[in-house]
């Protein structure tokens, strides 16, 4: 099996987060260095992706600054999303070639991830027609948006765990007027180390990366 380098890189703007990866991505791209996991928790801030439409930031420049939210164009497929604390972040860079080369079979690999993750604290989630993302019925608590260069994605997927929901009114989240919610919002009180120990498991199972400790373990010794 494949072995996987994973990193909490604690509080981190959005900007600092895109560097690292594209670092990592840079080097996979030659063949060296390690797949990794990067999980990160942003400071408030809304995201545009390639296929961003404009008029679904619903709030000024003035008014987003006022809030306190920083604005940031992003490489990542999809549209506007909001990222902020108490959402868990998670950046996969890893060489698709050495999986497989099928974006359709990675986005959904993902998905799959946060609602294993989720099922392990009680929520039963899943995906919704053809909106991508995670879904308890017909409101959206996980978000995907990825990006592949070469076969070597960056960006990846945010669980809203403690989030304060208030801050996606600000946007028309991934343009989708649909609701949004937190593992809070749903009656569910997580720490966030418990929800990143629970993701990191299920993601090493659904890409075939090797598991060296078990979870207890694993707390201690990757984080």
């Amino acid at each position: 099996m494949r072995n996987l380098v994973i990193r909490n890189l604690g509080r981190m703007s959005y900007g600092e987060a895109l560097e690292i990866q594209q670092q990592i991505a840079s080097e996979r791209k030659l063949g060296l260095g390690s797949d990794h996991l990067l999980f990160v928790e942003h400071p408030h801030v809304i995201t545009m992706g390639r296929n961003g439409h404009e008029e679904n930031v619903i709030a000024s420049e003035s008014v987003l600054q006022n809030a306190g939210i920083e604005r940031f164009e992003s490489d990542r497929g999809g549209d506007v999303t909001y990222h902020g604390p108490g959402q868990l972040v998670a950046y996969p860079v890893m060489d698709l070639r050495d999986w497989k080369r099928d974006v359709g079979a990675f986005a959904r690999a993902l998905e799959q991830v946060m609602i294993d993750t989720l099922s392990d604290f009680g929520i039963a989630a899943g995906r919704l027609g053809k909106c991508t993302g995670v879904w308890v019925g017909d409101a959206k608590i996980g978000a995907i948006g990825i990006h592949l260069s070469r076969w070597v994605s960056t960006h990846g997927v945010a669980l809203n765990v403690s989030t304060d929901l208030r801050y996606f009114g600000y946007i028309i989240p991934c343009g989708l007027t649909k609701p949004v919610t937190s593992m809070q919002a749903l009656g569910v009180t997580a720490r966030m180390d418990d929800v990143r120990a629970s993701l990191a498991l299920h993601f090493q199972s659904a890409f075939d990366f090797a598991r060296e400790h078990e979870p207890e373990l694993a707390l201690a010794g990757t984080f």
